[in-house]
């Protein structure tokens, strides 16, 4: 799980121009080649849009590649040099964790991004392929996303974490649009190039979500995504008050549904139906419509899903939840019930090693959310 944002003081400039060659992988949906230049699709073409085909989850950026160090502490002291096991590189992510888990699961997924023509370019290609994952791209002379993962012995994590993006990037047109006209869902990661699709979005009407990640409740580059998001998931690593930051995110945008995860303490779910909510809407003093009512709205509280082997690797846990909840949304599940598949999805990813090696297929996420709650499910 990574955040995909540029530092907090670049985060919405705009530069000069940017050339890059992209194309779509043949047999992952749409197949073309597209040149952009100043954010602008210069020429190109896409077949088969008229497949009739339809996605169930489109995930608008968020490839990588972790670079995993296990380290003996965290966190680690300095030292000249450190003896470690062997360091892998692994496809990594956030929105390589969604599409994986959501495909795992058996939705009709697909991915789309700016990646390098670089050795983690293709390791993120051919993983995605060997999975069956659907992944159109584009490539950009700044090269492919990368973390350096630095895991300590009880599977926590410090990310390192290098976004290769450059001011004025866009994604091609022709690559992205025959896909979102098709989906069900559209999942977008914070990627600054992905919040220039909102209003795309909206105006096909397409439900939407996003992970803010670990957001602080203040930085401006997650704000765009906060605000015009249907379903906003985030963590709690840097919140003193995460019911406080819920209920800011339905007041001031369109979400009627917002999840904060908190590792082992679980996740909080906070819910305005959407007859009583047709954002975005104005900030207001209490009694003021939509204000008052969220202002007002319960915040729900899970627990953590009991984990059926040691933690391992943290790594991706927060995508896998995103994956398991998505997973239950589309099938027509409560929120509730979706909250618990996430935290199964999640306690799941914990006991692999590295980020999305082993995303949790349908059958087990049943079977173990039927051990880990037995019976109705209650709000803790």
């Amino acid at each position: 799980m990574h955040r995909g944002e540029r530092p907090e003081g670049g985060a919405r400039q705009e530069g000069a121009a940017r050339r890059a060659t992209g194309q779509v992988e043949a047999g992952q949906g749409e197949v073309g080649q597209e040149r952009v230049e100043q954010g602008r699709v210069e020429q190109g073409r896409v077949e088969r849009e008229d497949a009739g085909e339809r996605y169930d989850v489109v995930v608008i950026g968020g490839a990588g590649v972790d670079t995993t160090v296990y380290v003996p502490e965290l966190p680690l002291p300095y030292a000249d040099t450190y003896g470690v096991p062997p360091v892998v590189d692994r496809i990594g992510n956030t929105g390589s964790g969604v599409v994986l888990g959501c495909h795992a699961l058996g939705l009709r997924s697909l991915l789309i991004d700016l990646i390098g023509d670089d050795p983690q370019g293709a390791l993120i290609r051919d993983h995605l392929a060997a999975r069956g994952a659907g992944f159109a791209w584009a490539i950009v002379p700044e090269g492919t996303r990368r973390s350096v993962l630095l895991v300590g012995p009880d599977g926590r994590r410090t990310s390192l974490y290098d976004a290769r993006a450059a001011a004025g990037q866009r994604l091609p047109g022709g690559l992205y649009r025959p896909a979102i006209r098709r989906a069900r869902h559209v999942h977008v990661s914070i990627t600054d190039f992905s919040r220039h699709l909102y209003p795309e979005l909206r105006e096909l009407g397409v439900p939407v979500s996003t992970d803010l990640h670990d957001w602080d409740g203040e930085n401006d580059h997650h704000r765009d995504f906060a605000y015009g998001s249907d379903l906003v998931f985030l963590s709690a690593a840097k919140l003193t008050d995460p019911p406080a930051v819920m209920r800011d995110i339905i007041q001031r945008g369109r979400a009627t549904t917002v999840v904060c995860t908190a590792g082992a303490a679980g996740a909080y779910l906070l819910e305005v139906p959407p007859s009583e909510h047709d954002g975005p809407t104005a900030v207001g003093p209490a009694g003021a419509g939509e204000w008052e009512r969220a202002a007002s709205a319960d915040v729900r509280h899970f627990p953590a899903a009991p984990l059926t082997a040691p933690v391992v690797d943290a790594n991706g846990a927060g995508d896998a939840f995103v994956s398991g909840f998505l997973y239950g949304r589309l099938r027509g599940l409560p929120a509730a019930e979706c909250v618990r598949l996430g935290t199964v999805a999640g306690a799941h990813a914990c006991t692999s090693e590295g980020t999305h090696e082993n995303p949790i297929d349908a059958g087990t996420l049943a079977r173990s959310s039927e051990t880990a709650w037995p019976g109705p499910l209650t709000s803790g």
